[in-house]
C-alpha cells in the first residue's frame, strides 16, 4: 500500500433468492449469502477451522467458509491485535512518522505461536520499517519482538551488503521497508518478501526459529524486480507441489480507483529467483526509469507479468441495485490460500467498484493451473463450488467475453458477444477455435494465439442462478479471457 487512506467497514449481506432467470444454466435449490467486510491488502492465515485475514491500519476479520466474513476491527483505534498499540510499537511508529499501519502478513512457525509482520510508512517517502510480534493465539494479544528493517525518505540511513561494506540508503535502488510477506519454501526453509515502488521488491531470508533475518545477506538481501518509483507492490509468493514452481504475485499501478490498480504473476523454481514471465522475461529488468514519471514507468513495467485481471463490468449488472456486483475496480493486494484437501487454490484481494469510489470490500476467487502451469482465476467470487467433468453440450453455446489485455488503465472494461460453436469455431466480436478436453480443460485459439484455461460452474450474482464460465490466459502474451455463459 502505497499511502494511508482511511476506509470504512461495510458489513452488508446479500442475500440472493431462488429466482428463475432465462440465460442460466439451472436455478439454484437454495439462496446464496455473502457477509461483507473491508480489510485493506488482506493477508490470510487458517487456524483450526477459521481464516483469518488482517490488513492495513490493523484491519482484521474472519469467516468459516471464505465465502461469509465477521469483523473483527476495521481500524487501529478499535484493533484487537495488542494491548496497547500505539504504545507498544511506539518506536517502529515514531521511526515511519506516523499513527497508523499498512499491510501486514502473520505465519505460524514450528514452535507452535503466530508471528505477525507489521509495517508502518510515513507515506509521502519511503521513510517506513517492517517489525514483528508474536502471540500464543492468532486472535493476540502480540507481543512486540521490534524492528527488523528501516527505510529512509530524507534522512540519511547507512545499510550493509552482504559482503560487509555499507553504503547510504538511496530509494532509487533500494526497497522501501513495507509489505512483508512471509512463507516457507518446499525444504522448510522461511523466507520473507517485501517491498513498493522505491528500489522494488527484495526478498530475505529468516531463521526459522527466531523469524528475524538471518545474517550474511546484507541489510535488504536480494532484489526481485522493480525500482525507480515504478508503481509495484503487494509482493505474495505461493509453491505449487504440482508444478514445482514458486509464484511470485505482485499489484501493478495505483491502488486508487483511478489508477489502474491490477494483480500480475510470475515464476521461479527458486523462492529468491530469479522470476520470469510466461513471455520469459527476467522480471529483474522490470523496473523504471530514473527520473521519469510514473506515466512513462508504466509504459515500461506494463510489458511485464502475467495479468490475472483488470477493470471491469460484469454483464447483466443492471440486474442489481447493490454497487458491489456490478464488477470490479483497482482489485488488488492479494493473499493465496491453497486447500491441500481440497486441491483448491484461493486468491485473496481487496477491489474497489465502478462508480463507487475509494470504497472497498474483501473478495476470494478460485484460482487453477492451466496446462502451462499459469494460473487462471474464476470470473465470479467463490460460493462454495468445486470444479466438476462436464459434457461438450454443457459449454459450447453464447457467451457473455472478455480479454482483460496487459495495460495499466482505469478504463472499465466491459464484456462482448461471442458463441462456441458446435463445429469448434468461434464467432462473434473475436473469432478462432476452441477445444474441450478431460471434463473440465478448454483451448481457445483467437488471432494465431492460444489460450488456456478451464471451464467451471458458478453462482452469477447478477442473475441469481449458476451458469458456465471460463477462465484461460496465454502464455504468449501474458494475457487473460473470461467468458460467461448466457444459456
Amino acid at each position: 500500500m502505497k499511502k494511508g487512506i482511511i476506509l470504512s467497514v461495510l458489513a452488508i449481506t446479500l442475500t440472493f433468492s431462488n429466482v428463475s432467470m432465462i440465460g442460466c444454466s439451472n436455478n439454484n435449490s437454495e439462496s446464496i449469502t455473502f457477509n461483507e467486510v473491508s480489510v485493506h491488502d488482506p493477508a490470510i492465515i487458517k487456524s483450526n477451522d477459521t481464516y483469518y485475514i488482517t490488513g492495513s491500519h490493523m484491519a482484521e476479520a474472519k469467516s468459516s467458509d471464505l465465502i461469509n466474513w465477521t469483523s473483527i476491527s476495521d481500524y487501529v483505534n478499535n484493533q484487537k491485535l495488542f494491548k496497547n498499540i500505539k504504545t507498544e510499537l511506539g518506536e517502529a511508529l515514531a521511526w515511519g512518522k506516523t499513527n497508523t499501519f499498512w499491510a501486514s502478513d502473520w505465519i505460524q512457525l514450528s514452535d507452535g505461536r503466530y508471528y505477525l509482520y507489521y509495517c508502518v510508512c510515513e507515506g509521502s517517502s519511503p521513510q517506513s520499517a517492517i517489525g514483528y510480534a508474536v502471540s500464543d493465539s492468532v486472535e493476540g494479544p502480540y507481543e512486540d519482538l521490534g524492528i527488523l528493517l528501516k527505510s529512509s525518505g530524507s534522512e540519511p540511513l547507512k545499510y550493509e551488503e552482504a559482503d560487509g561494506t555499507t553504503g547510504t540508503y538511496d530509494a532509487n535502488v533500494h526497497p522501501n521497508a513495507i509489505d512483508p510477506a512471509v512463507f516457507f519454501d518446499a525444504e522448510g526453509r522461511l523466507w520473507m518478501m517485501y517491498g513498493s515502488y522505491s528500489g522494488g521488491i527484495y526478498i530475505l531470508e529468516l531463521d526459522t526459529t527466531t523469524g528475524k533475518p538471518k545474517e550474511g545477506q546484507g541489510t535488504y538481501g536480494k532484489k526481485i524486480l522493480g525500482g525507480y518509483h515504478s508503481e509495484i507492490e503487494a509482493a505474495y509468493v505461493t509453491y505449487s507441489k504440482e508444478t514445482g514452481y514458486y509464484y511470485l504475485f505482485t499489484s501493478f499501478g495505483g491502488l486508487t480507483s483511478d489508477a489502474g490498480y491490477n494483480m500480475r504473476i510470475c515464476r521461479s523454481k527458486k523462492p529468491d529467483g530469479p522470476y520470469y514471465d510466461s513471455m520469459g522475461n527476467d522480471m529483474i529488468d522490470c523496473k523504471g526509469v530514473k527520473g521519469q514519471f510514473l506515466e512513462a514507468q508504466n509504459d515500461i513495467i506494463t510489458n511485464y507479468g502475467v495479468k490475472l485481471f483488470g477493470n471491469f463490468k460484469y454483464p447483466d449488472s443492471e440486474l442489481s441495485e447493490d454497487i458491489t456486483t456490478t464488477g470490479y475496480v483497482s482489485a488488488g493486494h492479494n493473499s493465496v490460500y491453497y486447500d491441500k484437501e481440497k486441491n483448491q487454490y484461493f486468491l485473496i484481494f481487496h477491489t474497489r467498484f465502478p462508480e463507487a469510489g475509494e470504497m472497498h470490500q474483501v473478495r476470494v476467487h478460485q484460482m487453477f493451473l492451466n496446462e502451462d502451469g499459469w494460473f487462471v482465476v474464476a470470473p465470479y467470487r467463490y460460493s462454495g463450488e468445486k470444479i466438476g467433468s462436464y459434457n461438450k453440450k454443457d459449454v459450447q453455446g453464447k457467451y457473455k467475453f472478455i480479454n482483460h489485455g496487459h495495460d495499466i488503465t482505469s478504463e472499465i472494461k466491459e464484456f462482448t458477444d461471442i458463441q462456441l460453436k458446435r463445429d469448434g469455431k468461434i464467432a462473434g466480436t473475436v473469432e478462432g477455435t476452441w477445444k474441450f478436453t478431460d471434463g473440465n480443460k478448454i483451448k481457445l485459439n483467437i488471432d494465431n494465439i492460444e489460450y488456456t484455461g478451464v471451464v467451471l460452474e458458478q453462482y452469477d450474482i447478477n442473475r441469481k442462478c449458476n451458469t458456465m464460465t471460463f477462465t484461460v490466459s496465454s502464455a504468449e502474451n501474458g494475457v487473460s479471457l473470461w467468458g460467461i455463459k448466457e444459456k
